[in-house]
């Protein structure tokens, strides 16, 4: 038997970032998984995830919104060179939960909204997971650290095992770490 706590932030928001990065930074020293999968719109996140794993043996998978998600580009041209610079990758593939109508269903809808009885983050997380995983940047069966939020900054956080589109049902959410209520 295993016991684990679980932090709940009272409000969703990036006022938690700093709270998140501390218990994945607990996580990552007690199970010594070094790869961590980030969801960033515009950059900040990814950078201040950088600006803490400078210097360390920690790997970031940054996902971005995918082109053409909003009329202009979101993720900054600088934090993407940089995250190249220092060995991460920025990853902007197809957001799996946005594709209503594209495949003549509505599955990634109900997919979608039941991951946000959770929370926003919830949803995120697996959507990104899924998406590195096709993208061949997280093995099937890998266990990684899974960092996301609601609008900006970051309140969620789950151990997870790797999974692919086309094997959904290997991936794994092993620890939550932290969500809002």
């Amino acid at each position: 038997m295993m016991e684990s706590k679980i932090v709940y932030f009272e409000k969703p928001g990036e006022h938690n970032t700093e709270k998140v990065f501390e218990l994945v930074d607990e996580a990552m020293a007690e199970t010594g998984i070094k790869k961590i999968v980030l969801a960033s719109t515009r950059g900040n996140t990814a950078a201040f995830a950088m600006d803490r794993y400078r210097g360390k043996d920690v790997k970031l998978i940054i996902i971005p919104h995918q082109f053409g998600f909003r009329e202009h580009r979101e993720f900054s041209e600088e934090v993407e060179k940089r995250a190249h610079d220092e060995g991460h990758i920025v990853h902007y593939g197809t957001m799996l939960f946005h594709t209503d109508g594209i495949y003549g269903n509505e599955i990634p809808t109900l997919i979608a909204n039941y991951l946000r009885c959770f929370c926003q983050g919830f949803k995120v997380c697996v959507e990104i997971l899924l998406m590195a995983g096709d993208a061949g940047l997280v093995e099937v069966g890998e266990q990684v650290i899974v960092v996301s939020g609601t609008g900006k900054g970051a309140d969620t956080a789950m151990i997870m095992t790797g999974a692919t589109t086309r094997n959904f049902r290997q991936m794994h959410i092993s620890r939550i770490l932290c969500k809002p209520l």
